[in-house]
């Protein structure tokens, strides 16, 4: 699990598009916090320190603690509205959670030791599945990513889930009980000439010389017929 990030809030008097804007003129992201059986409240965050965490990899699943005027909230992002143009934070969703809460979160997947892979290192081509696995488990146990070592695998060898590291506490959501999550794929040339057969490639060479010795035939035809005689007038 990540380190805790901690930014500083107010409480927002104005709901709707009018609060939102005031806040983005002092300087503030309008937020809500919402969830854990308690009544939405509305905030205006602190850019400072959220603009430096928002576009690192997990954040919707980093833990935070807002300051609200004095009073620690525990919260997991759930929702970044941005500008299309300036790609700067319109307005955030914050889920507050208690010491008994249960979520669902993405959780990255890394890949280590590509270069360690004979199957790589020979052509090979890293396909993954599943970039993000998604998991139930509760805010304090959640994992920063998942790691996959690719030391010693060869073309045609399978990741599964069963093969992660997958801490107590932590329930994977998937559809299949064991689902891939990367395998060591050949070739792309490879797999193009393995698709084609060896018929294909003697059919190719076969062509050639019928296509070779059509053309003085047909060369042939076309001089007996320039030599012969035109037929008599009557």
């Amino acid at each position: 699990m990540a380190e805790t990030t901690k930014v500083v809030a107010k409480k927002r008097d104005r709901a709707g598009k009018g609060g939102a804007r005031s806040s983005r003129r002092d300087g503030l992201i309008p937020a809500v916090i919402y969830g854990d059986k308690q009544a939405p409240l509305m905030i205006a965050v602190e850019p400072k320190m959220l603009l430096r965490e928002i576009h690192k990899e997990g954040f919707l699943n980093h833990r935070m603690q807002i300051d609200v005027e004095g009073t620690p909230v525990d919260v997991l992002p759930r929702d970044v509205q941005v500008d299309p143009v300036t790609d700067r934070p319109l307005h955030l969703d914050f889920l507050r959670i208690g010491p008994n809460s249960i979520i669902t979160v993405q959780v990255p997947v890394h890949f280590k030791n590509e270069l360690a892979s004979p199957g790589i290192k020979r052509g090979g081509v890293l396909n993954i599945v599943m970039h993000e696995i998604t998991v139930r488990t509760k805010p304090d146990l959640i994992p920063e990513y998942f790691e996959v070592d690719l030391t010693g695998l060869e073309i045609g060898h399978s990741i599964h889930i069963s093969a992660l590291n997958i801490p107590e506490g932590v329930k994977m959501v998937t559809r299949e009980s064991n689902a891939t999550v990367a395998t060591i794929a050949a070739p792309t040339v490879v797999r193009e000439a393995a698709a084609q057969g060896p018929e294909t490639g003697a059919a190719t060479e076969a062509a050639a010389p019928a296509a070779g010795a059509a053309a003085p035939a047909a060369a042939g035809a076309a001089a007996a017929g320039a030599k012969a005689p035109a037929p008599a007038k009557k």
